[in-house]
């Protein structure tokens, strides 16, 4: 196998050689290694920084970078696990050349989990995690950090496929990103909640092609039974840009006041708050300190992140301003606008034209369709 050097971090390693002339280069090497996914690793190495686990396993470890990078930068001892025998020499090579003190395992994640138990567990498949959960909350003492590259299954976009993996109902909106998230999110707690235990979100986000949750494990049946009233459904008008939450296991029919049109569920997926503000303030403080290849979009990730609305859906307004035939006005004269009417609003991660607000649909309409400040907006008072 042919490799080259490269450098995440401060950590340097080997990966295969890649045919950029291909659309998706990492398909062409023969252990799977992709440069876009960088992020990805800069924010397990800043979480795992301040969350300190005793140990931690990169269950799919294919190159090992991640649990290399976690095992340099993070001080934590680390076991990579990869169930193709042709991933282990590489991984090897990265590790003796590291000289650090990390176990190199080839076996299936579900056999490896079922004997042993890691304070962080770390799944990170290509594409669908969903055969991998449950093995990994078995095995998990703490933390689960899972990736999902599947994300148009997720999505709703490719909807049998939605179906099929995560035994839920999703649905191509225009907030589809969060969709996702949610919808994984929720799936994870179906398997989750059976073994009495339950999660809390620390830092859960999507980022183009993947969607990525870091999870504290919380044990005992009070914790699953407070992580279930947190599962849901999002009911979304098939008319116009209505929805509302519903709590539950079931969703219950309603109708849209708008358009009088039967509510469509989107779900179970997670109501819940997605990250942990002191866990983002920490990582904050640690990242003026560190030194990565994202740290300008990780900086910007966080800050959104800690802002945004614990709500379970966003508008994307521009989407709204073509609807009322009007140009879209700059998104921090939308957020000022319904926060001086009196409710809460903020930007969201998921989207660059992305609003959540507490506001009504008219009156978010009526603030888009306003094109100067003379237009009356409805406050929380009228």
């Amino acid at each position: 196998m042919d490799v080259i050097e490269a450098t995440e971090g401060k950590t340097t390693f080997f990966v295969p050689v890649q045919d950029n002339r291909e659309q998706f280069p990492p398909g062409t090497a023969p252990v799977f290694f992709n440069r876009r996914m960088e992020l990805n690793r800069d924010a397990t190495v800043l979480l795992l920084s301040a969350l300190k686990p005793s140990d931690y396993v990169d269950a799919m470890g294919a190159t090992g970078v991640r649990g290399l990078r976690v095992a340099n930068e993070c001080g934590i001892p680390v076991t990579i696990n990869d169930r193709d025998p042709e991933a282990i020499p590489l991984i090897e090579k990265n590790v003796a050349g590291s000289g650090l003190p990390i176990e190199v395992t080839c076996r299936d994640i579900s056999s490896l989990l079922s004997e042993r138990s890691f304070d962080a567990v770390d799944l990170d498949p290509f594409g669908t995690p969903a055969p991998f959960v449950d093995a990994g909350v078995r095995g998990c003492r703490r933390f689960l950090l899972v990736t999902a590259t599947d994300t148009a299954p997720l999505c709703g976009a490719h909807l049998r496929a939605g179906i099929r993996r995560y035994f839920a109902h999703p649905q191509n909106t225009e907030y589809h990103g969060e969709v996702g998230l949610r919808i994984l999110l929720g799936f994870v707690v179906r398997e989750t909640v059976k073994y009495d235990r339950g999660i809390e979100p620390l830092f859960c986000f999507a980022r183009e092609h993947f969607v990525r949750l870091n999870l504290r494990i919380t044990r005992g049946a009070q914790a699953a039974d407070r992580t279930i009233a947190k599962i849901g459904f999002m009911m979304q008008c098939p008319s116009c840009a209505y929805r509302e939450e519903q709590p539950g296991m079931f969703p219950t029919s309603a109708t849209c006041p708008h358009c009088k049109k039967p509510l469509d569920p989107i779900g179970p997926l997670y109501l819940g708050k997605l990250v942990n503000d002191e866990i983002l303030g920490q990582m904050q403080e640690r990242l003026a300190g560190c030194d990565l290849g994202t740290k300008k979009e990780l900086a910007k990730l966080l800050t959104v992140c800690r802002e945004e609305l614990p709500l379970s859906s966003h508008y994307d307004y521009h989407h709204l301003a073509r609807s009322l035939a009007t140009s879209p006005l700059p998104i921090e004269t939308v957020l000022e606008r319904l926060r001086s009417a009196g409710y809460a609003a903020s930007r969201t991660h998921f989207s660059g034209t992305g609003v959540k607000t507490d506001a009504p649909l008219p009156t978010l309409l009526a603030v888009i369709g306003t094109p100067d400040k003379k237009g009356k907006i409805p406050s929380q008072k009228e």
